[in-house]
């Protein structure tokens, strides 16, 4: 059996391709060029050139072919020419989902399958079993580094290519086995930070491509204009922290973003009770295995890509997929992604497009 085993120049895929060749498949490193830059000091994203001379003396270690494509015209169509354009229009997206979908688990297997790879295995911690209806997706068994939020888009047809051979093992094991076999990534810090925003600094990131759109921050309770803002599109919906309000104006009291306004340039705040929400509304939908119909099926949504799975009622309606939550979530920004849970199988995943305030008396 052919595998390309993706290496991102880290402890885990050093990990998971060294278990790759122990495991008798005949192995191809691949590094992904997602970007022609070396690593920001200090920054902890990745698929640098750093990473990339990383990952080849891993390949070299493992005695592997080892190959750099270079995706990254693809990875600034899809993924930061998105991130862009979804901020403009009000959303939050979470471009590690994006990436997954369009990156690593499309435009990858694709090539890997047109070259005559039988899958493609990554150091993603998640696992899959044979299941009554095919392949199905399942959480990690370490809660801390679980990886299937960020998975939950993949389909079947992807599932079937796929191998992650780290899901039974926490991130502890991984790193004190890559010490075992002498791997030079095992104690390479993870990566944490949006790789195209190594310094982590999201709202000047956007202010460098969109420029400055000044415009005001308007408490929602009294209609009254308590700070400035120099675009919109830094804000997202129950954010707290740099919003640089006026004391007087409120007396002292958090608030939070409840809503923004890209086209009128103005960001809302209230309390933190007024992002509450109890029902979702998602497009785009996938499923990894049977799909959700338009009959009511009881699960566990999971809004974040360590939130807590509340418990939830999901079913589609027209092409919308109506999710109706039995335990508020608070926070929730349009354009981040839901994934649906049964116990640990992932049902599948859709963007949020609208939620449902919760309404007080």
């Amino acid at each position: 059996m052919k595998v390309l085993a993706a290496m991102s120049g880290g402890v885990d895929s050093s990990v998971m391709a060294a278990r790759m060749v122990d495991a008798g498949y005949e192995v191809t490193g691949v590094h992904l060029a997602l970007s022609k830059t070396s690593s920001v000091p200090g920054s902890r994203g990745c698929c640098t050139l750093d990473d990339a001379r990383d990952a080849r003396r891993v390949a070299d270690k493992l005695d592997i072919p080892f190959y750099v494509w270079d995706l990254s015209e693809q990875f600034q169509e899809e993924v930061m020419n998105n991130f862009l354009e979804e901020y403009s229009a009000g959303n939050t997206p979470n471009p590690c989902l994006r990436c997954n979908e369009k990156i690593k688990f499309l435009a990858l297997l694709d090539r890997a399958l047109d070259l005559g790879f039988d899958a493609v295995a990554t150091g993603h911690y998640a696992q899959i079993f044979e299941g009554p209806q095919g392949k199905e997706l399942h959480r990690a068994i370490d809660p801390e580094k679980d990886q299937s939020y960020v998975l939950g888009m993949l389909e079947p047809w992807q599932l079937d290519h796929a191998l992650f051979p780290l899901g039974a093992d926490t991130k502890g094991q991984i790193r004190i086995e890559a010490e075992a076999r002498g791997l030079l990534t095992a104690k390479k810090p993870d990566s944490h930070d949006i790789c195209f925003i190594p310094d982590g600094d999201t709202a000047a990131f956007l202010r460098r491509k969109l420029g400055d759109q000044p415009g005001e921050i308007i408490d929602v309770e009294t209609g009254k204009v308590i700070a400035e803002h120099e675009g919109a599109f830094g804000y997202t919906i129950g954010q707290r922290r740099g919003l640089d309000l006026r004391v007087p104006a409120t007396d002292g009291k958090p608030r939070y973003v409840v809503d923004v306004d890209i086209k009128a340039r103005k960001v809302f705040v209230g309390s933190p009770a007024l992002l509450d929400v109890d029902q979702i509304i998602g497009v785009r939908p996938t499923w990894t295995n049977a799909p959700i119909t338009d009959q009511p099926v009881q699960c566990h949504a999971q809004v974040r890509a360590h939130g807590e799975p509340v418990p939830a009622t999901a079913q589609m309606v027209g092409e919308e997929l109506v999710v109706d939550l039995q335990e508020n979530i608070r926070g929730l920004a349009t354009g981040q992604g839901i994934v649906l849970f049964d116990g640990t199988r992932v049902i599948g995943s859709a963007t949020v497009e609208r939620t449902r305030r919760v309404v007080r008396a």
